[in-house]
């Protein structure tokens, strides 16, 4: 267990980076494929009537495609190659996780075969996205920009196709790029980066209505600001919180030597899956809009607009199916990364136990009872979250942050946190590495 005192400062952080070649290398590996990555956002499309276009785009009410766009950093709205960004990759992983957990010959490969397994998941994954990407391309050449084409035919249709395959191939080939050779996670950080660059934009409009509309307007905006501070505050807390299972080693013997007994503990994190839950219901909250869109079918189109947008007039029965769709990828994502069975007979082979548990199936029992308790309190957390800003955005009768929401704060928070823990870790592992030459 490392003690406080271990952990390098914030100081002692960059003077580390900017000294340690290694570490300094990665670095500048992330910012500049973050640099082209957004670059690649603004080479445009050709064939497009863009006047109109943007005319469309700025007189949108939808809710959902301003979630889209914020996670492709203005890619749905400038209509680059890299419009559909990693959003494909982070669907094909959503599939392929929920299959692992369906189909015994994937959940083989994840479990026994170790590092070999994972690199066919990842290869399987990658296919899904191209997969993917072709269908989601397909669809927005030939229905969504059907109406701004300036020469509408299949040539139009293949063209656009093909440019939007490629930069998303591109983009997710960056990505595995960063989580190889960078700092941190590659698809997260992309993720993070789009939503970073649209916080300019949504601050920007949030001041010129409090200004424009008075007092009133001005209140309102004050809520809201200090309301994401106070979340911004409990993700921490939530992220950071963990459930200490205190564990008691034997007594071994090892030649000569008698170890003593040692306490150590078994960390449960209070919230098992992070944003994965969020991501999991965002994105089959999101079909229906899809399908609706891709059949023209009126039914389903108001449907949509009605109970499944938070902008709608029945927003409240959108809110209660995000709330309960989070509650159950909680649980069902803490099931796939969390194996009460396993924890049981890893801590029976290293002759650890918990005090006052008997080891085995008594063991697994209570692990998998403590597992459950920390998810519905992580779960109703995501809940919160999710629907709490909506909720007041609507009684206060304000939209400034549409589109922009707890979401997005609590992919910020985590992927901000996960880096600042790698980048630790490199820190730590350079001195040591620094102690041992010396």
């Amino acid at each position: 267990m490392i003690s406080r005192d271990k952990t390098p400062s914030a100081q002692e952080t960059f003077m580390q980076m900017a000294q340690a070649a290694g570490l300094r290398g990665r670095l500048f590996v992330t910012i500049g494929i973050l640099l082209l990555i957004r670059l690649g956002i603004y080479i445009p499309i050709p064939g497009i009537d863009r006047v109109a276009f943007s005319a469309a785009m700025s007189q949108g009410n939808n809710s959902l495609a301003g979630i889209l766009d914020i996670f492709s950093g203005g890619g749905f709205s400038a209509l680059g190659v890299f419009t559909l960004g990693i959003l494909p990759f982070i669907n094909a992983s959503i599939i392929i996780q929920l299959l692992t957990a369906a189909i015994p010959s994937l959940e083989k490969l994840q479990k026994d075969e170790g590092e070999a397994g994972r690199r066919k998941i990842s290869q399987i994954t990658r296919y899904v996205a191209l997969g993917w990407s072709i269908v989601q391309s397909i669809f927005i050449s030939s229905v969504w920009l059907k109406s701004f084409a300036l020469n509408f035919g299949p040539v139009f249709v293949f063209e656009t196709t093909l440019a939007l395959v490629a930069g998303s191939m591109f983009v997710m080939w960056a990505s595995e790029v960063i989580t190889e050779r960078g700092i941190g996670n590659g698809a997260s950080l992309l993720i993070f980066l789009n939503i970073v660059s649209s916080l300019p934009t949504t601050l920007g409009n949030a001041f010129t209505s409090a200004q424009v509309g008075g007092r009133e307007e001005a209140g309102k905006v004050i809520i809201l600001l200090v309301l994401f501070l106070a979340t911004i505050v409990g993700i921490v807390f939530v992220q950071e919180g963990m459930r200490r299972i205190p564990i008691i080693s034997a007594r071994r013997q090892v030649g000569r030597r008698v170890l003593a007994e040692q306490r150590s503990f078994l960390p449960l994190r209070l919230n098992q899956g992070g944003v994965m839950p969020i991501i999991f219901a965002t994105a089959i909250l999101s079909l229906p809009s899809l399908i609706g869109n891709f059949t023209q079918n009126p039914q389903i189109s108001s449907f949509v607009s009605t109970y499944l947008n938070p902008g709608g007039s029945q927003w409240w029965a959108y809110a209660l199916i995000y709330l309960f769709s989070i509650v159950f990828f909680s649980y069902f994502y803490s099931s796939l990364i969390v194996n009460p069975v396993d924890m049981a007979q890893n801590l029976k082979k290293m002759g650890s136990s918990i005090p006052g548990i008997r080891p085995g199936k008594a063991t697994s029992e209570y692990l998998e009872r403590t597992i459950n308790r920390l998810t519905f309190l992580g779960a109703g957390f995501l809940g919160l979250v999710a629907i709490i800003p909506t909720v007041v955005e609507r009684a206060l009768d304000t939209g400034v942050f549409r589109g922009f929401g707890a979401t997005s704060l609590l992919i910020l928070v985590g992927v901000a946190i996960d880096t600042a823990k790698q980048v630790q870790t490199y820190v730590i592992s350079q001195r040591y590495e620094g102690m041992v030459k010396q």
